[in-house]
Formats: structure tokens, C-alpha cells, sequence
């Protein structure tokens, strides 16, 4: 069982890495005097992976990895957190999958034992299928009615245009209605596997008792764990070739306000310039102080909330400024996004912006780690993202070493890029808005 010491940092919480038999890795780290902790069991498989006529799959099986096992009734493993008061969920995302949980350092065994269960041993009933795709069509629904999430989903889809990152997540209504539980079946034998799965942990815990119990786990539900196996290796990084559409796209809603969403394509989550992404997002927009906050909202009052923000993946990535505004204000607020972006790339930012970008992600760092789900979710991330693990005072100092030249860069780099333009309100066409 290969061991390595990844970390030990000045508050005394150390990170290790294993990899047990089958290719399964585990990652924790000890959180010395922590009463609780959070478990999180991977697999690096998100909506981009499915195939034709596997559309929502990902997100099907995160429903309905709780609706029983050959163990467990949904029952039971809703009871065995309720009654030790933790906490459970799932996520999907558009490139990992990860079921988690949060409890007492003593609850732990349980946690590992249940979650385990579920990865391994689910049943996926026709009836409990069925009755889920009624929920998640509800669940989809909801964010159908959220114009914000349908601009900003309707914004991947343009700028991501053609590329399976560009697909909604939760998949569509017609892809969910038409899925056979068949295929949700061979998506979860296709991925579910030991060298798919990462085990991450946080809190007050023990590495080897961690990895033996998860082995335990895997073992009584009769997984092939293959000594010396290989975990897989990490999605290639080298950047695809997506043809965003640009211009303005625009989809009618009966609502009140625009929402309007501006960006391009930008860098994957490899690229050493993600520290430099996340200054120039504080800068633009990524607080009260930034840019578009004080520009837009504080001396003209066009809007509510204005912000940027930033998606990065294995081989493609965005770049986005969001605004809502009532359906009047909509070119005007639209021609000030566009001019605060070529602002950045023209004139660069100035030592004062740059100290607050600094003290802002650093404090933002810092405050994530007194959280144990904050820190199971960083080391999840390092392995299936980046293979690389930074522990806090690594990652402030490639912070502090952002450079005013380094965010003015990349702002020109994002301002002479084709810009997709998503616009969701009470239009037919731009000219509605006199554009």
C-alpha cells in the first residue's frame, strides 16, 4: 500500500495519500482536536462522459445511489445519519461525482461503511427510476424557472458550443424522459469502479484507520481489488478545440428583470495562470470594492447584483461578467460590462486593487480551511484536477506573486476574444433592447 506525506503545515494537520489494492486512493488529513469529519467518496466521471443516449445518467445515479442498496433500504441509510445527527449529500459535476458526509470523529466507521455501500452495492429498481425521473424533471423545472440559472447555463452552452462541457449537467427534460434505466445501469458499471474512486477525509481522523476501514468496505461487497492495480490516469490537459458562437443570444422569459451574461472562452484548470484568473476576478468583480460592483451599481444604480466570475476544466474553460437589470437598462448595462473588461485590458490595475485582490482570496483561503468539508473537497480537487497538492501557505504565496502586468495580461488576452453575449428576459431579439 504506497504511502506518501504530502503535507505537514504549521497547524499541525497533516496530509497523507495511499493507494490501496483494486487502484483505489484514499487522501486524508488530520485535523488535530476536530470532533467531527467529513468523508467524501469520488469518481472522476461527470456529465461530460456520457454517451448518446446516456444523456443525465450522472446525475440520475446520484438520486438514486440512495435509494437502496442490496444491504440498505433508502430508509436505513437515511437513518443511519439522522440518528447520529450527520449530515449527507451528493454532487455532481460536469467532470467528478462525489456522495459525502459529515459527522463525529467516533461516527466515522459508520460513514465509510454506508456511503461505501452505496457506491458499490446499488440496486437501481426500475420502480425507484421511475419515480425519481418525475424528481429530477421537478428539480429541473426549478432551475427552469430561475432565469439567472438558465442565463448562465444558456451562456456554457454557447461559449462551450459542440464540446460535452457545454451540456446542462442535470441533463435536459427530454433527455431524462428518454433514458432507459439500462443505460443508467451500464453507466454505473462503466465508471463505478476501485481504480475510478477517490476517497478524501478531513477532521479529526486516523490515515490508517481510514484506509483500512474503506478497504473493509470495498472487500465485503465483493470489488475486485487487484494488488498493485493502477488507479486511472488523470483526463490529457491539452486544450480542445471548441468553436464558441458569439454575438448576442437571447431567450425569452415573462420576467420582471434581464439577466445578461458576457465572456468568452479562457484557461483550463491546469494553466499556472489560475492564480492570476482569480486576482483579476476579485478586481473586476468579485466583491462590493470590485469594478463592476462600484461602476455599475454604486454611482449609476443600474442594477442589483453584477459580478464575474470563472469555469475552468481538464481541457476547456470560461470567462464570464453577469448583470441583472430591469429590461430597459439592458444595452446600456451591457455596453458597461464590455467597456470595464477593455478598461482592465487597457489600463491595468494599480497597487491599492491589487492589495485588496491579495487580502480578499487570502482571507477567503484561510476561513475555508476551519472548515473540515472545505479541506475534504481541496483534496478531492488536487487528485482528480490537478494532481497537485498546495497546501495554504503555497497557495498564498502563488497568490502574492500575481503581478499587476500578470492581471492586465490576461485581461487583454480575455477582452480580445470573441465575446458570446447571453441575454434571458422579456425579448424576442437584441434589437429589442436597440442593439
Amino acid at each position: 500500500m504506497p504511502l506518501e506525506i504530502l503535507q505537514s503545515s504549521e497547524d499541525s494537520a497533516v496530509v497523507r495519500r495511499s493507494v490501496l489494492p483494486g487502484g483505489v486512493r484514499v487522501l486524508t488529513e488530520a485535523m488535530p482536536g476536530l470532533r467531527s469529519a467529513t468523508i467524501g467518496f469520488w469518481l472522476g466521471v461527470g456529465s461530460r462522459d456520457e454517451a448518446e443516449g446516456h444523456f443525465g445518467s450522472t446525475h440520475f445515479l446520484e438520486h438514486l445511489l440512495f435509494k437502496g442498496t442490496r444491504n440498505r433500504t433508502a430508509l436505513d441509510i437515511a437513518s443511519a445519519f439522522d440518528e447520529v445527527g450527520g449530515e449527507s449529500n451528493a454532487a455532481t459535476a460536469k467532470e467528478n461525482t462525489c456522495y459525502y458526509a459529515r459527522v463525529l470523529d467516533t461516527d466515522l466507521p459508520m460513514a465509510i461503511d454506508v456511503i461505501a455501500d452505496m457506491v458499490t452495492s446499488a440496486v437501481l429498481e426500475s420502480s425507484e427510476l421511475e419515480q425519481e425521473r418525475d424528481v429530477i424533471l421537478e428539480e429541473i423545472a426549478m432551475d427552469n424557472d430561475d432565469p439567472s440559472d438558465v442565463c448562465h447555463e444558456k451562456f456554457v452552452e454557447a461559449v462551450l458550443a459542440g464540446h460535452p462541457l457545454g451540456r446542462p449537467i442535470g441533463g435536459t427534460p427530454e433527455a431524462i424522459m428518454g433514458v432507459p434505466r439500462q443505460a443508467v445501469w451500464e453507466h454505473y458499471q462503466r465508471y463505478y469502479r476501485p481504480d475510478e474512486l477517490v476517497v478524501t477525509a478531513a477532521g479529526g481522523l486516523d490515515h490508517d484507520d481510514v484506509c483500512a476501514l474503506v478497504l473493509q468496505a470495498l472487500e465485503r461487497a465483493g470489488w475486485d481489488l487487484v494488488p498493485g492495480a493502477a488507479p486511472v490516469e488523470r483526463r490529457p490537459t491539452e486544450r480542445a478545440a471548441v468553436n464558441s458562437i458569439p454575438g448576442i443570444h437571447v431567450h425569452r422569459r415573462p420576467v420582471e428583470q434581464a439577466n445578461i451574461v458576457m465572456g468568452c472562452q479562457s484557461i483550463v484548470a491546469t494553466d499556472p495562470r489560475r492564480f492570476v484568473m482569480s486576482v483579476l476576478n476579485a478586481v473586476l468583480g468579485g466583491g462590493m470594492s470590485s469594478r463592476l460592483f462600484q461602476e455599475i451599481r454604486e454611482k449609476r444604480g443600474l442594477v442589483y447584483a453584477t459580478y464575474s466570475f470563472a469555469g475552468a476544466y481538464a481541457d476547456a474553460g470560461y470567462f464570464g461578467m453577469y448583470a441583472g437589470c430591469s429590461p430597459a437598462k439592458t444595452r446600456q448595462v451591457i455596453e458597461l460590462l464590455g467597456a470595464e473588461l477593455d478598461r482592465l485590458a487597457a489600463d491595468g490595475i494599480d497597487d491599492d486593487e491589487l492589495r485588496k485582490a491579495v487580502g480578499q482570496l487570502s482571507g477567503g483561503i484561510v476561513l475555508a480551511l476551519e472548515d473540515s468539508g472545505s479541506r475534504m473537497s481541496r483534496l478531492g480537487r488536487a487528485e482528480l484536477v490537478t494532481g497537485e497538492f498546495l497546501d495554504a501557505d503555497e497557495t498564498l504565496a502563488r497568490i502574492r506573486a500575481v503581478s499587476a502586468a500578470d492581471v492586465q495580461a490576461l485581461a487583454a488576452e480575455l477582452a480580445a476574444a470573441p465575446r458570446t453575449i447571453t441575454v434571458v428576459g422579456p425579448f424576442d431579439s437584441p434589437a429589442d433592447f436597440g442593439m
